[in-house]
């Protein structure tokens, strides 16, 4: 099931903070370099769905996100599932524990994140018992790939909500994807 609260196409100005305030005083910044510009590579044609991988690097400074940035700019046919925003969050709370963002600071992301998906600036995907059988299914489906529950589910949504491609870091989701006849980018 599809949700969307109408609004303006994505700006990465707009979705990405400025980490810079939410990180702790002892926190390293690895400024990530882009060699090429993702979106002049290749074209992206969509509706793209972001797992967690792509939508961390959306509000953490990680290697990639500048490229990914680039390439979603002034899109407004990006979907995510509430099973990203979850691990978004876990991965928000183990920079925490790691002493890289401040308790505070984590609340803020939180927000913000949920506040960017109110605003329309992704289409909302629901999991449902549909997209459950469906992960099911290509988790006895896929030969030769160690494919997770949470990646199944992440394959499932997009398939079903029609997504033309599938944006993620994670290497094994990305073969997999291939594997079911599913784009994979970057």
């Amino acid at each position: 099931m599809l949700s969307r609260i109408q609004g303006e196409p994505l700006s990465a100005a707009r979705c990405r903070l400025s980490i810079h305030r939410y990180l702790s005083p002892s926190a390293k910044i690895v400024k990530t370099v882009s060699d090429r510009n993702a979106a002049a590579d290749k074209e992206w044609a969509g509706p793209l769905y972001l797992d967690a991988s792509a939508l961390a690097k959306l509000y953490l400074p990680e290697t990639g996100s500048d490229e990914l940035d680039a390439a979603i700019q002034g899109r407004s046919d990006l979907m995510v599932s509430d099973l990203a925003i979850t691990e978004i969050v876990s991965a928000i709370a183990r920079r925490r524990r790691e002493g890289i963002l401040h308790p505070v600071s984590c609340a803020r992301l939180h927000r913000k994140i949920l506040t960017d998906i109110e605003a329309g600036l992704y289409i909302k995907i629901d999991l449902m018992p549909d997209t459950h059988r469906e992960a099911e299914r290509l988790l006895l489906a896929v030969d030769n790939i160690a494919l997770r529950a949470a990646d199944a589910l992440h394959l499932a949504q997009a398939g079903l909500a029609g997504a033309a491609a599938i944006v993620t870091y994670d290497r094994k989701l990305a073969e997999a994807a291939l594997k079911i006849g599913l784009n994979s980018l970057p």
